[in-house]
């Protein structure tokens, strides 16, 4: 099985979000196990002083946008999702790979279950810009 590596670098060279999906796409399944019963490992990761500052400075990169596209700002929770994804083995050896911005993009939540579980649905729509009166019927 070859190892894809996907960049932040990278991902933001791709023009529309669709595309920035794909790139990102894990192709999971629901129910996969990624940490089982050492789930908590992870946990005590993302409570880290390290991971808070990194991820911190990942959305001010990103302008909370959902994959870095201005187009598509998040209006619910920012998540910060692993480009690469880590293992247990990353946490235990402190890879460099779980604080390095090159491996991390903000995402939404739909974007994320997307990102994880392999489905395209709902690709957000970029926010409709209102004008003076475009909602008044009698005008």
């Amino acid at each position: 099985m070859t190892m894809i590596f996907r960049s932040y670098k990278e991902l933001i060279k791709l023009p529309t979000f669709e595309e920035r999906l794909k790139y990102c796409m894990l192709d999971g399944a629901v129910g996969k196990s990624t940490f089982g019963y050492e789930r908590y490992l992870n946990q005590q990761f993302y409570r880290s002083k390290e991971w808070k500052s990194i991820r911190r400075d990942v959305i001010l990169r990103d302008e909370g946008c959902d994959l870095a596209d201005t187009n598509y700002p998040i209006t619910g929770h920012i998540y910060v999702h692993h480009l690469n994804p880590i293992t247990k083995e990353d946490i235990l050896n402190g890879s460099s790979c779980l604080l390095d911005p090159e491996n991390l993009i903000t995402v939404s939540y739909d974007t994320h279950q997307a990102i994880t579980y392999g489905t395209m649905n709902p690709v957000p729509k970029p926010l409709v810009t209102r004008k003076l009166n475009d909602t008044c019927p009698w005008k």
